[in-house]
């Protein structure tokens, strides 16, 4: 099975970067090109030329204007360009005829994503993960990203009579998925596990958008050197480490992959087994970089992606780093009344790391309880319960009750006595609840 050397690599060609302008779109001071441009350097491209078309709306044939078309097709061969590079998603259809156009290979933004993530892979599970956004991507793709995939063909009665060779691809790639899919799937089952088994600390989950200084901030909680570098999406492997805080105590901090705005689908559910982490966090840092001129946007992004998580309830704090950047200090005062409980912060500099020590301290203590629960050992849905919303620190069973140690939710306790009368909860501190 093989790409075609033009697919997945952007290292070093010459690149026009282009996009739509939507009435309702949004555009940042910097330009509606500067985040797909930061990209496309990551990625490795030279950029020589960008296109921004205001329309009313997305042509379906070129997804630009035909005329437009045409005049990134003279700009493409004045400047001797190796490949343009779509800020939006493109239809199998756009892309062919754009191509037929201008004569070059024309990628999207999800493609340009897999390519920088594909470089950015380094253990098996990453690379699994990769390969298999790929192939979903590629799958309606076929017919222009995919040579002759494999010339081994299944044997006699694998094929039926007349079959064409995309046909035979498409198995191939279907056959490919599923086994990707059973592989991280048991990965996944190891990640819930190894999850579980962290019981007896409290779990910090650092959640952003990417380059917001994430792995950095890791470095300042943690003994760990977690890598990074000032480009987009440097961290894919998830990282943990235990974090001293200052009242004593011990928590586990886990750094995970950056989210972005238009994050391929696809991509976030390869990297499900990735993202473990923060699904069963006790608590979230959401960090967001301050300095940029685009903080609210990159804010509802990261949301929109916790949303699809499912741990969007989860409790969260709002850290504003790299407040040493900062121009315009008066969105200082505007953040801290728009979102009460965050913290300001410079993870490069560690200014107003004890400050967020003490918020992820008075938040354990003002949304969580450490209590001892005896109940019925017979009452199967409490106990059900208890393993779905609470972090059971210790249990023990008779033939009458069974006892618990656990770390829950304030506002959830109060159910508890809805799924049994009979139940004996108390603060391990000694005040009875």
């Amino acid at each position: 099975m093989k790409l075609k050397d033009t697919a997945f690599t952007v290292r070093a060609e010459r690149a026009i970067l282009f996009r739509v302008v939507l009435p309702d779109d949004y555009v940042d001071s910097e330009g509606p090109l500067e985040e797909l441009r930061r990209l496309a350097e990551t990625a490795g491209a030279n950029i020589v030329h960008s296109a921004a078309q205001k329309r009313g709306n997305i042509d379906p044939v070129y997804y630009i204007g035909k005329g437009k078309a045409f005049e990134l097709a003279e700009i493409s061969k004045e400047q001797d360009v190796d490949v343009l590079i779509c800020d939006d998603d493109l239809s199998p259809a756009q892309v062919k005829n754009l191509e037929k156009v201008i004569n070059k290979k024309v990628i999207d933004r999800s493609e340009l994503i897999l390519d920088i993530f594909a470089t950015r892979a380094k253990t098996f599970q990453a690379k699994l993960q990769v390969e298999l956004a790929q192939l979903e991507y590629t799958k309606p793709r076929l017919k222009r990203m995919w040579t002759h995939l494999s010339r081994i063909e299944g044997g006699i009665g694998t094929r039926g009579p007349g079959e064409k060779q995309l046909e035979v691809d498409k198995r191939i790639v279907a056959r490919k998925i599923q086994y990707l899919r059973g592989k991280l799937h048991e990965i996944e089952k190891r990640q819930e596990r190894l999850v579980a088994s962290r019981k007896e600390f409290f779990t910090v989950s650092i959640v952003g958008y990417t380059n917001a200084g994430k792995s950095t901030l890791m470095n300042a909680l943690t003994e760990i050197d977690t890598f990074v570098e000032d480009k987009l999406f440097a961290t894919l492997d998830t990282k943990t480490s235990v974090c001293k805080l200052g009242n004593g105590q011990k928590i586990l901090v886990s750094d995970t992959v950056g989210f972005i705005k238009k994050l391929p689908h696809h991509l976030i559910s390869s990297f499900k087994a990735t993202l473990e982490e923060s699904r069963h966090a006790d608590l979230l840092l959401h960090v967001v970089d301050i300095s940029s001129p685009i903080v609210h946007k990159q804010i509802e992004s990261v949301n929109t992606v916790l949303r699809e998580l499912g741990c969007d309830k989860t409790p969260t704090i709002m850290v504003f780093n790299k407040i040493d950047a900062v121009k315009d200090e008066s969105i200082i005062p505007l953040l801290r009344s728009y979102y009460k409980d965050c913290t300001m912060i410079s993870a490069k500099t560690k200014r107003g790391i004890q400050d967020m020590e003490r918020k992820i301290v008075e938040t354990i203590e003002r949304n969580f309880v450490n209590i001892e629960l005896s109940c019925s050992s017979a009452n199967g849905k409490l106990i059900a319960y208890l393993h779905e919303h609470a972090r059971i620190l210790s249990s023990k069973f008779d033939e009458q009750r069974a006892t618990f140690r656990l770390l829950m939710e304030d506002k959830l306790v109060n159910k508890l006595r809805m799924l049994d009368n009979g139940l004996q909860i108390k603060e391990t501190a000694g005040r009875t609840l």
